[in-house]
């Protein structure tokens, strides 16, 4: 039996490709034939999946699961199928999100939730990877749809950091760290006025960390960048670092006080567990998938006062105490995480159908 998946863009270090990757590593393991088609791939992962193009058509006995996050041309022909069909949904954001910076986006995105309703009659299982897009599922019609959390690669978090970002940010300033896409629905504008507030009344010693292609949207960036100047914020207070190799991440993580949130939709939000692993406090805005995925531990909030978050930044990074108590939620949160039970729910999936 052949068990396929099918992903539109596999990148090395993505959620939705290491997952992917994870999963065909499982079903060959279990003495299936499995492989990953995509319609682009990073160089080098040319091994580990086959362009689209040299997709064969698959047996009514077969699987085929599409890992859904955007519309694309894959959809179609995994509707014309015999294959038992299965989607993973790793959300799409909301097109009003993108209404201000990038009609062309607000279009895709807008496509994207009609094309996975276009779905719902012609899918055997929906699963999601987390609660909260489950829940999006339910509504948009599927009737067989339950959580299957990603696959987190928890090795790769033990390579050596880079001794010199790590050097270069553990100074006196308070680092305020945020990781995630340069796009709206993360509210980068709202950390920026956070870290304005902070400087102004509390300390200047302070800096916001960003990591994230600030290339994904252009004018939202540059929005970013303009709101920053207006506040008089220096280079030395606001670092917006782009896409970096992962000793350089880890090094961020590790030299930071704490990661915060102002995001307004997260599907899952990767960036949570990496700082749980890394032992570094969350506080992030309550909505969407954010308190799944953190599952008690961080501190949630429901007010996006500037004072009240700039105070709280400040308690959060000073308070010893505080600081240990949130530790060790997130400790326990990330067992909870690990022990998740994926490949007995992946044969479970497979009996099934």
């Amino acid at each position: 039996m052949r068990v396929d998946q099918l992903v539109p863009a596999f990148h090395r270090g993505d959620a939705i490709g290491d997952t992917a990757f994870h999963m065909k590593k499982f079903f060959l393991s279990q003495g299936l034939s499995s492989q990953i088609y995509c319609l682009e791939s990073d160089k080098g992962l040319e091994g580990d999946s086959a362009p689209f193009a040299s997709f064969r058509k698959p047996a009514s006995s077969d699987i085929t699961i599409l890992h859904f996050a955007l519309p694309s041309p894959l959809s179609q022909k995994f509707l014309s199928l015999r294959s038992k069909k299965v989607i993973i949904y790793h959300n799409i954001t909301p097109p009003e999100f993108f209404a201000d910076f990038s009609p062309e986006m607000e279009r895709i995105s807008r496509l994207g939730r009609e094309e996975l309703e276009s779905l719902v009659p012609h899918v055997n299982l929906a699963l999601a990877d987390s609660e909260y897009n489950r829940q999006e599922l339910l509504e948009l019609g599927f009737k067989n749809a339950d959580v299957f959390p990603l696959f987190v690669d928890l090795e790769k978090y033990e390579k050596p950091l880079s001794n010199f970002t790590y050097s270069l940010f553990n100074d006196e300033r308070i680092n305020i760290l945020f990781v995630g896409r340069i796009v709206p629905n993360k509210k980068i504008e709202d950390l920026i006025k956070v870290v304005f507030y902070y400087k102004k009344y509390i300390s200047p010693l302070v800096r916001l960390i960003v990591v994230g292609k600030t290339s994904s949207l252009p004018k939202y960036y540059q929005s970013l960048v303009r709101l920053a100047d207006e506040f008089y914020l220096m280079p030395e207070e606001i670092f917006f670092a782009g896409h970096i190799p992962d000793e350089e991440l880890f090094a961020l993580y590790k030299a930071s006080d704490l990661f915060l949130s102002l995001s307004e939709h997260e599907g899952f939000g990767l960036p949570f567990i990496e700082s749980m692993i890394f032992d570094l406090p969350i506080v992030a805005y309550d909505c969407t998938a954010v308190p799944y995925t953190l599952g008690g531990a961080g501190v949630l909030i429901r007010d996006k006062s500037v004072d009240l978050l700039g105070e709280l930044v400040n308690v959060v990074a000073h308070n010893k105490k505080l600081k240990e108590n949130i530790i060790k939620g997130q400790r326990q949160r990330l067992e909870e995480f690990k022990k998740a039970e994926r490949e007995k729910f992946l044969l479970q999936v497979l009996k099934t159908l």
